[in-house]
């Protein structure tokens, strides 16, 4: 049984990216860990430290937390009657990010899906900042879900790469379980600098070959130093149903999370993507 993780902060967006996860899922047997974190709007040193308990401050968070967990709950089992899945609300006084690290150690996640903005998200920024720090530091894969995007089959999936980097086993497993269990074609896509490979990237690419051997893969090498530009019209024009990335430092995500504004990014994530813990970062 798989073990996934949703965060949610009650918002539209959060919602969206939990039916998207319901019905990526519908025929696997899943237990489905729904997460809501409150916070103080203010940091108080006794509060960090002691608790509601020791600042005598009314924890009005965790009823809010509670009951829009129940409402979730309720919405679930409304809209999605499923045998397959089972749920566990989970509320929790600390930041999105920590505990979703302590979950994902505790309860074996398999994968965290959430939005890619929060109830706040300003439209003109790609990412929203609880799901980049939840990438930054995240040890599992995550599935980051756009605004409003309704799901839909996949049958192709985008992985960019510029095969500076050797592909672990364990690293790139996630993806290629997914692209099998959707029975979906992946495309390499290398946004070609150089007109010709180093040594080190074509071993690269013929190692990465050999892992990907038992799907069913398109590899392709497109003239464009400026990697945004390829995965947007490689999208639009070749309709695909998720883009896939790994969290290395230098990457194409690592240039996203750092440099969020569209506008000077370039690119905005029309579709569903999946991010692939580095295990080198992870060892850090």
């Amino acid at each position: 049984m798989k073990q996934i993780l949703l965060p949610t902060d009650f918002s539209k967006n959060a919602w969206n990216a939990i039916a998207y996860a319901l019905e990526f899922f519908k025929n696997e047997e899943c237990k489905f860990f729904l997460l809501n974190t409150y916070t103080p709007s203010f940091y108080r040193v006794d509060y960090l430290v002691g608790g509601p308990v020791l600042s005598a401050i009314p924890d009005v968070g965790v009823d809010i937390s509670l009951k829009g967990l129940e409402i979730t709950l309720e919405r679930i089992q409304k809209e999605y009657k499923n045998p397959k899945h089972q749920f566990e609300s989970l509320s929790a006084f600390n930041t999105l990010t920590d505990e979703i690290g302590e979950i994902c150690e505790d309860k074996a996640i398999d994968m965290v899906v959430m939005g890619t903005q929060g109830a706040s998200g300003a439209k003109e920024f790609f990412l929203g900042s609880n799901t980049v720090h939840v990438i930054r530091k995240s040890t599992v894969p995550v599935l980051a879900v756009p605004s409003g995007y309704q799901y839909q089959p996949i049958e192709k999936v985008l992985l960019p790469t510029g095969y500076w980097s050797k592909y672990k086993p364990h690293e790139i497993a996630p993806l290629i379980n997914l692209v099998k269990e959707c029975s979906a074609t992946l495309h390499v896509v290398h946004a070609v600098e150089e007109p010709d490979f180093t040594q080190a990237q074509e071993k690269n690419k013929e190692h990465l070959q050999q892992l990907l051997s038992g799907l069913s893969t398109i590899f392709e090498d497109v003239l464009d130093a400026y990697m945004p530009n390829i995965v947007h019209s490689y999208v639009e024009e070749n309709q695909m149903g998720l883009i896939a990335m790994m969290n290395r430092k230098h990457s194409f995500l690592d240039r996203l999370v750092l440099k969020q504004n569209v506008d000077s990014v370039g690119y905005h994530c029309s579709v569903p993507f999946l991010v692939l813990p580095d295990s080198a970062r992870i060892s850090k």
